[in-house]
């Protein structure tokens, strides 16, 4: 499959070096083609790896991750062209973190509306699939390196078909058992607002690496 990732952070690097190990052909978009950390990112991934603008990148994937800064999300969206991911599933795992006040980051939208809305609304022929972004970018693809894989993941989107394709992404390529459907998209409201406290236990813990467990 051709897969785009659209951003060039350690959330994008590490998803599209993981699509590249499972056998996809994956494009790292930017703002412009030929951003440093993309070439970079390329030249460590070898034949299957490529980078253009976002618009490249969403042109070329079946598939797409936007793994953008929330704040910079809608931009990118814009930039990638609504045509160029008609149709297609956006996995969503931006979160709208406002860093303009300094550390710990608010939420710059939440209760009555969350970023994954917004994107949806900005890309309204794209399947968006809000999942993975209340947790580390190495657990992110590895489920198995906490608890034996046996922690919980969310998704939420309004395109139950694409749902079921994320769903087996995330079972099937990175190892999740409990994958947790909240519902439509207005669930990545809830899915967002786990930001602050997932911040507040990073520093509590000094590490990332911990996750969300649901006990029925």
């Amino acid at each position: 499959m051709h897969i785009a990732i659209l951003g060039t952070g350690m959330v994008g690097s590490t998803l599209g070096s993981k699509m590249i190990a499972l056998g996809h052909k994956v494009r790292m978009g930017s703002r412009t083609a030929g951003n440093e950390k993309a070439v970079a990112w390329v030249n460590a991934n070898g034949a299957n790896a490529s980078q253009g603008s976002f618009a490249d990148a969403a042109a070329f994937g079946e598939l797409a991750f936007n793994c953008t800064s929330g704040s910079g999300s809608l931009a990118a969206m814009e930039a990638a062209g609504p045509a160029n991911l008609k149709g297609k599933i956006l996995i969503d795992v931006s979160n709208p973190l406002d860093f303009s006040k300094g550390m710990p980051p608010s939420l710059s939208v939440c209760n009555t509306d969350s970023l994954g809305e917004q994107i949806q609304r900005a890309l309204p022929g794209t399947r968006v699939v809000k999942a993975l972004n209340t947790m580390a970018c190495t657990l992110m693809i590895d489920a198995g390196l906490l608890a034996g894989g046996d922690t919980s993941v969310f998704m939420c989107g309004n395109d139950a078909g694409a749902k079921e394709t994320v769903a087996g992404i995330l079972k099937k390529d990175f190892g999740w058992k409990d994958v947790v459907d909240l519902g439509d998209l207005t669930a990545a409201r809830g899915q967002e607002m786990i930001l602050p406290i997932w911040l507040r236990l990073w520093g509590t813990f000094k590490t990332p690496n911990f996750n969300f467990k649901m006990v029925r």
